[in-house]
């Protein structure tokens, strides 16, 4: 079974009951600092009232974090395995989809010694990511794992007949080490994100270390997915090490920032039934908070209306919106109603750029040079309204700027849309899928 296949559900999933959009939250009149640590009497930067709506949907935000962002599949994993050799007590991993394929064998490589020297080791995995990839884990993976030491579930195994298996997936991807650094982004563990893929060549996405106390945030995700997964606790004393030291962690990518250590991190987590509308509010929050530009980088821009709206609103009070998307794609119909959108807020006045060398999955947004996010959560109905999702938040002007740069470098391997090329790219056939895959996008 494919992924693509959450498309053909479509029809079926127009009968399920549409959750409420969100209302807009208010900030409060409490001082709160900025991106640059300071503090400021009213909300007269993005960051620091963004960071006052978030805390108003229970957020927390950290002061006290590093933040190294790990640009290619090859950095993420060199490093993950790095930090992974040099465990002392956990290994905590969470992932939408484990395949299996060699950076799946080379991961169980660095796990096994670690077992073996007194190391916990736990790993979930989706039920529908792994069942809808081309290379699923199957029973005698599994089995050979566990006879390993490694403690391994399966999250919400998917069963005929399937349709109630499509929603409420966990599509975060989390690792947490010692409870002293994290790993959070859009990367799961496959290796066509250093290989490709024949169908739509070289994979690019975003991934990030954290250190410091955020990482307890992140263990705190785990512990509970955990716990839902498998039915039993676990033994928290000695997992929450966040902002401690981590000096024995040698030969990991450095957070060259000046803001190292310093840097204000919230993480927004999305659970069904109790943070429906997290994601979804941070997003037009950031949005609407915007002065002066908005970046984005998205897989699946299927985007609700209320999106929409906060995109062309941005532009008309002289905001600079940049929207990067990619011309491949590995699910067909989500990305044509991405086309469609995108030729839409184009003809509002944002600058569409689309990058032809492969496919990006990347999932960041970077607003006023102040704001960004680099998490699991997709611009589509899935992420903001079924899925458990997290992202984290990083309001810093260092690590936005890195962002920023990486935005500018990618844009060399893209065309500019303008109308002209629209109808020299599109056919009709697929000015119509886009048409018809926007009418679908409360499920995509």
């Amino acid at each position: 079974m494919k992924i693509h296949l959450l498309n053909h559900f479509a029809a079926t999933a127009l009968t399920a009951a549409v959750l409420s959009v969100p209302s807009a939250v208010s900030a409060h009149n409490a001082t709160v600092p900025s991106a640059d640590g300071n503090t400021a009497p009213e909300a007269v930067t993005a960051d620091s009232l963004l960071a006052r709506q978030l805390r108003a949907e229970g957020v927390t935000f950290s002061h006290n974090n590093s933040v190294a962002l790990l640009m290619n599949g090859q950095e993420k994993f060199d490093d993950l395995f790095k930090a992974i050799d040099q465990a002392r007590s956990t290994i905590h991993m969470e992932y939408f989809n484990f395949r299996n394929d060699s950076i799946n064998r080379e991961l169980i490589s660095h796990l096994v010694p670690k077992v073996r020297e007194g190391v916990k080791v736990r790993l979930i995995f989706d039920g529908f990511g792994n069942a809808s990839n081309n290379s699923p884990m199957r029973k005698r993976d599994l089995r050979y794992i566990r006879s390993k030491g490694i403690e391994i579930r399966e999250f919400n195994p998917v069963r005929f007949p399937f349709l109630d298996d499509v929603f409420n997936r966990d599509h975060r991807k989390i690792v947490v080490i010692d409870g002293r650094i994290a790993y959070t982004g859009g990367m799961n563990i496959a290796d066509y994100y250093i290989k490709g893929t024949e169908r739509v060549g070289s994979w690019h996405d975003m991934h990030c270390r954290i250190s410091g106390e955020e990482v307890n945030t992140l263990q705190r995700i785990f512990v509970r997915m955990w716990e839902l997964t498998t039915g039993r606790g676990i033994d928290e004393t000695g997992l929450y090490h966040g902002g401690q030291d981590i000096s024995y962690f040698n030969g990991l990518k450095p957070d060259t920032c000046g803001s190292a250590g310093q840097k204000m991190v919230g993480i927004i987590n999305r659970e069904p039934h109790t943070t429906n509308k997290i994601i979804r509010q941070f997003y037009l929050d950031a949005i609407n908070d915007a002065h002066d530009s908005i970046k984005i980088i998205n897989p699946y821009f299927t985007l609700s209306p209320r999106l929409m709206r906060a995109l062309k609103k941005a532009v008309k009070r002289g905001v600079k919106v940049e929207i990067l998307l990619s011309v491949k794609s590995d699910i067909p119909l989500t990305p044509d109603c991405g086309f469609y959108n995108a030729h839409k807020l184009m003809k509002h006045g944002c600058e569409v750029w689309m990058y032809e060398p492969g496919f990006h999955h990347t999932k960041i947004i970077m607003v006023d040079g102040r704001i960004c996010t680099v998490g699991s959560a997709n611009l589509n109905s899935r992420s903001l309204r079924w899925d458990r999702e997290e992202n984290a938040v990083i309001l810093d002007k260092c690590t936005t700027r890195e962002l920023n740069n990486y935005f500018e470098r990618q844009k060399k391997d893209c065309f500019f849309l303008t109308e002209e090329k629209w109808d020299e790219w599109r056919s009709g056939w697929d000015k119509f899928k886009g048409w018809v895959g926007h009418l679908l996008s409360p499920f995509l």
